[in-house]
């Protein structure tokens, strides 16, 4: 049974530091803080903001929500226009934003991701253009014309006043228009211009930025980082002339009105079809027989509960549709689709690879249905994902065009269930993107060729770089840096969890932390704590290893002494992490002998153990196998056995 940390001692812990509150730091970032080192026990280090939103009741140390968390929600009706090839958007918004908060707003904080445009930043970079980013045309709120100042806005977010403040457990409505226009580069390519008449619209509105209780404001600038929204309603319409095809997330509403009758009807068949259905072809598209000839359609989108919007449309694109069963009890199906050009063959396979995901990601990792009705693949440039939606670039290989699909599926979990703040703490979600990718990729492929594709593509490069600059995992961005901590590292971690758990009872861990924090806004002690709770096993003693020391991947095997019963090996952690590993014997008679040591042998010393090996054979030479788990220095993992006097 865990002890439980009081009231009064998370008390002590916040007033180490500051206010929650980091609207006027520098990017919207808490200073780093040098927490104390874990000593033991039941909690945790963690910084003052963490604490101080635990000792106002709203997260605990079962790993629970508690009575006091909250979190602010949105309801938005979009209409956008879009006349390709002219490359502005024009949009139209009603927003109804709720204060669940305790708090009082004087003010409202804007994400303006598309003003990205003018600095040239993100993911990738972007040619700078000063005339790009999006212009508010008109607000009013509550009926009352709002203050806003465009030429006072030049980054990706604005602390827009309000002249009534928002009480809590209050309201406010707000109308708002505005235009933009897209660029080809876009964010990285997250959201481009692809051709001149082939759009992947994204980040394209005004929305009102997540207010939490860790930080308050979200005023984090974007940039390599990517989603942190709050929880919203969404209806969308999409204006487009005719013969332009719309695809995006949330539920097409009016199929009938904006499609011919007949690839109307193909689109309904696909929705209970386990077979591709080509809704429209380049050559349909051509010879214009698949949307509605009024001189321009809407296309009309509902999503609930979800934490974005994104857009696609086309005059020339196929689609493709299908749907999968992923619940056998209930006979529930999900809508897989793609969006591409005729050319690009990896995206012809797109519906099947997405029927398997769908169902594998479902009922095998993490084990949780697929929470959405639809899913997506559009050819873009991104391999980006969005809810619903995923912008694919095209892959010649057909395993790896595959691979990144899963990827960008496996978000749906992280951030997209879970809402999660990656822009902050990336590997909540990277991570295990990664861990997904690599676990569906064993059924895919086989066991040794995704073991190879997850060391090439993932951690070859971290292993064999500088580890005098490690920053420990839980290191937030922007200094904990976005590459091997967000991803590599961050999947190394929840698989050596799963390893030494085994899988029945790190898959209960996890369905706890999932049930505990889907739809809300979990922190990284929500995962340890919830882990915890849910195997029933004080697991921080490894939390603190993976997370909280700048560790890597480096054993030693120094010496191999016979005892009685078998060997006792003697091994060193060098890079610090508690690994899995297997010792694999060479006997002098030729044979070989496995033996598989998960991470609790180093939950006593991390730094050098005592690996007994049983056996009553002659030893020649053992070897220290890390698997993915791959070593920084393989030279001194093996030991050749010499003569050695055996204790009695």
């Amino acid at each position: 049974m865990l002890k439980t940390l009081t009231f009064s001692a998370f008390l002590c812990l916040a007033a180490l530091g500051a206010s929650a509150q980091y609207t006027n730091s520098p990017n919207g970032v808490p200073p780093l803080e040098k927490m104390a080192p874990y000593t033991g026990g039941a909690s945790l280090p963690m910084p003052s903001y963490i604490a101080k939103a635990f000792s106002k009741g709203g997260h605990t140390i079962s790993g629970k929500p508690a009575k006091n968390y909250w979190e602010n929600h949105g309801r938005y009706d979009i209409a956008i226009n879009v006349n390709p090839p002219h490359s502005t958007v024009r949009g139209v918004e009603h927003i109804t934003y709720f204060n669940n908060s305790p708090d009082k707003m004087d003010s409202l904080n804007w994400k303006l991701i598309v003003n990205n445009h003018r600095t040239g930043g993100g993911r990738g970079g972007a040619t700078p253009n000063p005339d790009a980013g999006i212009s508010v045309d008109n607000i009013t709120i509550n009926g009352v014309q709002g203050t806003w100042d465009n030429a006072a806005i030049s980054g990706t977010v604005y602390m827009m006043p309000l002249k009534k403040p928002l009480m809590p457990h209050d309201s406010i409505k707000m109308d708002i228009t505005w235009h933009y226009l897209m660029t080809r580069s876009g964010t990285g390519g997250r959201e481009a211009i692809i051709d001149s008449t082939t759009f992947y619209i994204a980040y394209f509105y005004p929305r009102v930025s997540v207010y939490d209780d860790y930080k308050g404001w979200d005023t984090q600038p974007f940039g390599a980082g990517e989603f942190y929204n709050d929880f919203n309603d969404y209806k969308l319409s999409v204006t487009v002339p005719k013969n332009f095809v719309v695809v995006a997330t949330g539920e097409l509403q009016n199929p009938n009105e904006v499609m011919s009758p007949a690839a109307a009807q193909r689109y309904k068949t696909s929705l209970t079809s386990d077979s591709t259905i080509h809704v429209s072809t380049l050559q349909d598209m051509l010879a214009h027989t698949v949307t509605a000839q009024n001189a321009t359609n809407t296309w009309r989108f509902a999503a609930t509960n979800i934490s974005d919007m994104a857009v696609a449309l086309s005059d020339h694109y196929d689609w493709d549709s299908g749907s999968v069963i992923t619940d056998d009890k209930t006979g529930r199906r999900v809508n897989m689709a793609a969006f591409f050009n005729d050319n690009a063959d990896d995206f012809h396979h797109d519906v099947q690879f997405g029927r398997y995901s769908l169902r594998w990601f479902s009922n095998n990792w993490p084990g949780v249905q697929y929470p959405f009705p639809k899913s997506t693949a559009v050819q873009g440039t991104a391999d980006m994902e969005f809810p619903m939606m995923m912008n694919d670039s095209h892959q010649n290989d057909l395993g790896f065009a595959e691979m990144v699909q899963d990827h960008e599926q496996a978000h749906t979990y992280m951030p997209f269930y879970m809402g999660i703040n990656e822009s902050f703490y990336a590997f909540m979600d990277e991570g295990w993107a990664t861990t997904l990718e690599y676990l569906i990729g064993i059924p895919e492929k086989g066991k040794k060729a995704a073991d190879d594709e997850f060391k090439s593509f993932r951690i070859n490069r971290w292993v064999h770089g500088n580890h005098a600059t490690e920053t420990p995992i839980i290191t937030p961005l922007p200094q904990g840096g976005n590459g091997s901590n967000s991803y590599g590292k961050a999947a190394l971690s929840y698989l050596a969890l799963k390893d030494m758990l085994g899988d029945d009872l790190f898959k209960k861990a996890l369905h706890n932390y999932m049930d505990n924090w889907h739809s809300k806004h979990p922190v990284p002690w929500d995962y340890f704590y919830s882990m915890n709770t849910g195997a029933g096993k004080n697991l921080n003693w490894f939390f603190n290893n993976w997370f909280f020391i700048p560790g890597y991947c480096d054993l030693s095997l120094d010496n191999a002494k016979e005892v009685k019963g078998g060997y006792d090996l003697s091994i060193k952690n060098i890079g610090g992490f508690a690994i899995p590993f297997d010792v694999v014997a060479t006997y002098d008679d030729g044979t070989t002998e496995t033996f598989h040591q998960t991470p609790i042998v180093w939950e006593k010393d991390q730094k050098a153990i005592t690996v007994h090996i049983k056996t009553g054979k002659a030893l020649k030479s053992a070897t220290l196998d890390n698997g993915i788990y791959m070593d920084a220095n393989e030279k001194d993992n093996t030991w050749p056995v010499v003569a050695a006097t055996v204790v009695k």
